[in-house]
Formats: C-alpha cells, sequence, structure tokens
C-alpha cells in the first residue's frame, strides 16, 4: 500500500488528563504529520521532518485543520437510529412506547440491513470511527450490523440483545436461547477482521436470574470478549431492580452474583451508584460509560465524571443513540461540559477530546489500536475544519492558543466541522 502522509495541527495524548495537569499528557503541534503505511500509523511528528525522511508518500495537506484519532463511541443502539429525538418519556416508557415498537421490526433482515449502513453512514460523517452497539434479539441485527461495518473496514463492537422477561413476546428469547444465539454469533464474528463480538444483557429488569446466568458463563468460556449492559441510570430504574431482586446488595450485584462482573465490563450509565457499587467496579477494573445527551434528555441525572475518574474508574463517552439526541460525538463532548458544569468542574478540551478518543479506547480495552493518534495503531482519523460555520469562525478568529481554537467547535460543531475521515488508512468518501 502507498505511503500516506497527513499534515497538519495534530493532537494526540500520552497519558490521561483527568487527573493531574492535562497539560502532560497532550502531544499537540501546529505543523505536525501522521505517516499512514498498510493502514495503520507509522509515524507521528513534525511535518518537515516526516515529508524530508518520506519523499515517496503521498501527501494531504489538510493546513490548519486539526488532525485527531478518530471518535470511539462506547455504547449505542444501532437500532434506534430510526427513532432519534423522540418526545417526552424517561426510562420506563420510552422503552415501551417507542424502543420496542421500533426494534420488533429488525425481524426484517432488509430493514437491518437499511439502518445499519444507515447508521455507519451517519457515524462517519460525524467523526466516529469505532461503534460500540446493543443489536436487538434477532440474530439477523447482529449479521447486519458487522457485515455492514465490514464492507467499511471499521471497527465494530456489538451483540444480540438478550432479555427474558418483562419485554414483549417478539423480543423475548429464554436463558438457554440467548446463549445458544450469543454463542453461535461470537464464533461466527468475533475476532473477524474488525469485528468485536460482545455478549449483551439488556439490563437485569429484563434478564431472569437464569438468563444473567447463563451470559455470564459463556462470558467465562470466552474472556476475551468484552459484555456491555446498563447501570443505575434512573432512580425508578433503581427501584425496580431492587423488588426484582430482593437478595441483591445493590444494582450491580445483580451482575456480580450471575458472572457478569469483570476487567472487561461496559456498564452504560452508572449515574446513582452506590459507594460499593464504585469501589467493586474500580476494584475489577470495568469501565462504565458516560451517556451525557441521553442522561440529559431523558432526564435521568448528572454522572459523576470526576468523582469516578478519582476513584480510579475507566471512562468511556458514547452517544448513546437514540436515547442520546445526538449522533455527534462532538455534541456529546458539549454535553459532558455542561454536566460537568453542573457539578462544579470546567472539563478542559483537552479532557473532552481524550474521553472522545483515548478514553473510550480504554474502556473497551483498545488502548494503543484504536482512539489513538500515535505509532502503531490503526488509522482511524477524524480532520476537523475550526472554522466550520460563519459562527464558529468568528469566535475561533479570537482564539489565543490551540484550546481556544478547538473548545467553540466541541461545543457548536457538527458533522460539518468533519473535514475528512479516514478508516483504516483508507479516505471515506463524503
Amino acid at each position: 500500500m502507498k505511503k500516506q502522509l497527513l499534515l497538519g495541527q495534530t493532537l494526540g495524548f500520552s497519558g490521561t488528563p483527568l487527573l493531574g495537569d492535562w497539560a502532560d499528557a497532550v502531544n499537540f503541534d501546529s505543523a505536525g504529520g501522521v505517516l499512514i503505511e498498510d493502514g495503520r500509523i507509522t509515524a507521528t511528528g513534525d511535518a518537515a521532518h516526516l515529508r524530508a525522511h518520506h519523499p515517496d508518500a503521498a501527501v494531504t495537506d489538510y493546513g490548519d485543520a486539526l488532525i485527531s484519532a478518530g471518535f470511539v463511541d462506547a455504547h449505542m443502539h444501532f437500532p434506534q437510529t430510526g427513532m432519534i429525538a423522540s418526545w417526552g418519556k424517561q426510562l420506563i416508557d420510552w422503552l415501551t412506547t417507542y424502543t420496542f415498537p421500533e426494534e420488533a421490526r429488525f425481524g426484517d433482515r432488509a430493514y437491518a440491513d437499511d439502518v445499519a449502513n444507515r447508521t455507519l453512514d451517519l457515524a462517519v460523517a460525524h467523526g466516529t470511527t469505532t461503534l460500540t452497539s446493543f443489536c436487538t434479539i434477532h440474530p439477523g441485527s447482529v449479521d447486519a450490523l458487522f457485515e455492514a461495518a465490514d464492507a467499511r473496514n471499521m471497527a465494530v463492537f456489538a451483540g444480540k440483545t438478550c432479555m427474558d422477561r418483562n419485554a414483549p413476546d417478539n423480543l423475548r428469547d429464554s436463558a438457554q436461547l440467548a446463549y445458544d444465539d450469543s454463542k453461535a454469533l461470537l464464533e461466527k464474528w468475533h475476532g473477524k477482521g474488525r469485528a468485536n463480538y460482545v455478549i449483551t444483557p439488556r439490563f437485569s429488569p429484563t434478564s431472569t436470574a437464569e438468563q444473567l446466568t447463563a451470559l455470564g458463563a459463556l462470558w467465562a468460556e470466552h474472556p476475551t470478549c468484552l459484555m456491555q449492559t446498563h447501570l443505575s441510570e434512573q432512580l425508578p430504574e433503581i427501584a425496580w431492580v431492587k423488588e426484582l431482586f430482593p437478595t441483591a446488595r445493590d444494582y450491580l450485584d445483580t451482575y456480580e452474583m450471575h458472572g457478569l462482573l469483570g476487567a472487561r465490563g461496559l456498564y452504560g450509565h452508572a449515574i446513582h451508584l452506590e459507594e460499593r457499587e464504585i469501589a467493586r467496579l474500580a476494584e475489577v477494573g470495568a469501565a462504565v460509560v458516560h451517556c451525557p445527551t441521553s442522561n440529559t434528555f431523558i432526564g435521568s441525572g448528572l454522572f459523576d465524571l470526576m468523582g469516578l475518574a478519582k476513584a480510579s474508574l475507566t471512562i468511556g463517552l458514547a452517544t448513546d443513540t437514540g436515547g442520546g439526541s445526538s449522533f455527534s460525538m462532538l455534541r456529546t463532548m458539549a454535553a459532558a461540559y455542561e454536566i460537568g458544569q453542573l457539578r462544579g468542574t470546567a472539563l478542559h478540551p483537552a479532557q473532552l477530546m481524550w474521553l472522545a478518543t483515548e478514553g473510550s479506547a480504554a474502556a473497551l480495552k483498545m488502548s494503543g489500536e484504536i482512539g489513538h493518534l500515535g505509532a502503531g495503531a490503526v488509522a482511524d482519523i477524524t480532520v476537523l475544519d475550526l472554522q466550520s460555520t460563519p459562527a464558529i469562525a468568528q469566535r475561533a478568529s479570537r482564539a489565543l492558543d490551540i484550546w481556544d481554537a478547538v473548545f467553540p467547535t466541541i461545543m457548536m460543531g457538527d458533522d460539518r466541522a468533519v473535514r475528512d475521515v479516514w478508516i483504516a488508512g483508507e479516505k471515506q468518501s463524503a
């Protein structure tokens, strides 16, 4: 494959900027370059140096645009793409009114294919190069998403959503069927190309103890897989969990007692955690995923980002489409900033960009492979125009430094700010 050299302002990270001095974790070059060979980044650094040492590379000069690792969305629901921004419900009513009727449509493979392709096109248009998605109860929905991703050579983490109670008849399986279907899909897809299978109980209220135990057993048999679910999103949900699992110490214990707590676990939302839950998540090395636009849209609460970071939890960032109200990780960063303000912490632009790239990659146990602008990583790259609209441009023209220029794009940017996207070293068509 021909060498590619991308030139522009480059932003990468060598550490975690949430704790300590964020500046110590940042690698920024106002005249930087990224060298790509065989789909991977082989070098980053000074543009002039890279040009001089690689005269055979095809050069794409982005001027003062910002070259970043591609955004990594650590929790979303591709089957909810069509019903994003549905009005006026909180979690349980929202699932019943909007989500379950829409997910029932995914028994039609053609419909699943259409939505899968539309979802990935929207993601890429917004600069997202990796998705982590719940599918539906239908195995064909998993095939649809992985096939669409494979056609784009795009890293996707996904699994069949398992439910055997508190859901419509046409969206319920059983403990055995959840195990059998998930195992078959795992064996079919996990590690094929850039596909990563994720064992996926929706959440404790929609799975019996028998189903959770079956999925815990499957995870124990395939420990290299991730497991994703939801945790402590809303207070009425937590009260419901206590009714359904009266012997559990807390919400997290409903997973732990069935083998669904571990280092490769992804726990979405995690807003209303008890001290024991925080300590156990940190102890096992599990990840929680912040879904800020969703949490405000359906009135869930304010995620304690800095408190959980100080407790040594791994934290990813996600759109949570379609409870989340935007496909854009820029808008997601903006919402995380706003929630941080309400909790008393103004997150720095470096911290927000890290969460959307390196932070989510760490949650997926893929540090250095995705979400990273550095040698050895897959060349999944997003190039941001920092003056994409008149409103942003007039603010950016007053910028005193790179962060003053990046922050308006985080707060006001959308797909118009995404100048180019590269996936595995291939520029994506507009």
